[in-house]
């Protein structure tokens, strides 16, 4: 299983407009940070979780050809915003696109994209199939799919367990019924907004209590904010096994 990490910022993502800060002006890469989305190659599929602003941006980065299936933690528009571009995966493959989401989520596209759903298809608009999903295991093809549900303040929120990986970012709180779900992974990336207190993300020292209690091998901190510090300051502070995701990172794991 190959995850490429597309995106690890938060929703204005890193640098921030007008932000004359450290971190926005820094020069690292690693401190450059696109809407936070992952893509997940396995059993021959193609999966990506979320689509935010920087879709499009992030499939030319990566040169992806295929995407097989789409799967949305939530309708925020920092996760779905860029949908529109899934229509060149229509084009090439001759298919309609489908997507995974729960019916808070499906509701809010139809709104947020009413061209995609309406009664009339304009010539060259994207083509979805929604699959609604609940809190309980799913397929897509063979690969099997477990939601985890947390909120992200007041609202439902899916994070997602694909074999031994785990990605579950906009959270400020989970049960213990949901984490047990995250037990015995291999890879976890986890929300992980700041070093000081927020009302809808794990802070750094939130996610960090959460790692410890879960102990994956390996976990990976995302939707990233500028006021989290230099990337590589941080990383100097933070334990082997627990790291800032960048950009464009990729880990394969033995399935």
């Amino acid at each position: 299983m190959k995850i490429t990490i597309l995106g690890t910022g938060t929703s204005q993502g890193v640098p921030v407009i007008t932000c004359g800060c450290e971190v926005c002006l820094s020069s690292n890469l690693k401190d450059k940070r696109l809407r936070s989305s992952v893509m997940i190659e396995v059993d021959n599929l193609n999966i990506v979780i979320d689509t935010g602003p920087d879709f499009r941006q992030q499939m030319l980065r990566e040169r992806v050809e295929k995407v097989d299936s789409i799967l949305f933690t939530h309708h925020h528009k920092d996760h779905v915003a860029g949908m529109d571009d899934i229509r060149a995966f229509n084009y090439k493959w001759k298919r309609d696109m489908p997507i995974y989401c729960n019916q808070i989520t499906s509701d809010a596209l139809k709104l947020e994209f009413p061209y995609i759903f309406s009664d009339f298809k304009y010539p060259g608009i994207p083509k979805v199939k929604i699959n609604i999903i609940e809190n309980k295991p799913f397929n897509i093809d063979k690969t099997i799919i477990q939601p985890i549900e947390v909120l992200h303040y007041k609202l439902p929120v899916l994070g997602f367990r694909i074999k031994n990986f785990v990605y579950l970012t906009d959270v400020s709180e989970i049960s213990l019924k949901e984490k047990e779900k995250m037990k015995g992974a291999d890879l976890i990336i986890l929300d992980a907004l700041r070093k000081n207190a927020h009302i809808s993300h794990f802070t750094l020292e939130q996610a960090l209590a959460l790692l410890e209690e879960l102990n994956p091998e390996q976990a990976l901190l995302t939707h990233i904010s500028h006021y989290m510090g230099l990337h590589d300051s941080v990383n100097d502070d933070l334990p082997n096994h627990i790291k800032l995701a960048y950009d464009g990172q990729v880990v394969i794991l033995n399935e």
